[in-house]
């Protein structure tokens, strides 16, 4: 069945979320304060588990990995960049 999960984010550098196989993620924005990934998944699907990496602007990105862009959140004057390794 296809539905919109929402995925919430903690804010460290890295991490790992599992999510049914062939996840399309759709969104990243702020939530009560939580930073969170909205994707369109279907729940008939096995969980696979995907490495996403949040940097800070003006912060030193890792170049050892082929990453995508999955959108920017802010909060105040914090700006963090959401991006997921493939």
């Amino acid at each position: 069945m296809k539905v919109i999960h929402k995925f919430p984010l903690k804010l460290t550098d890295s991490q790992q979320i599992k999510m049914p196989e062939r996840a399309e993620i759709l969104s990243v924005q702020m939530q009560g304060g939580v930073p969170c990934i909205w994707a369109q998944v279907d729940t008939d699907y096995d969980l696979e588990t995907r490495l996403f990496y949040i940097y800070g602007t003006g912060h030193r990105m890792d170049d050892f990995a082929v990453m995508k862009f999955i959108g920017t959140v802010q909060e105040g004057q914090f700006v963090w960049h959401v991006f997921q390794v493939l």
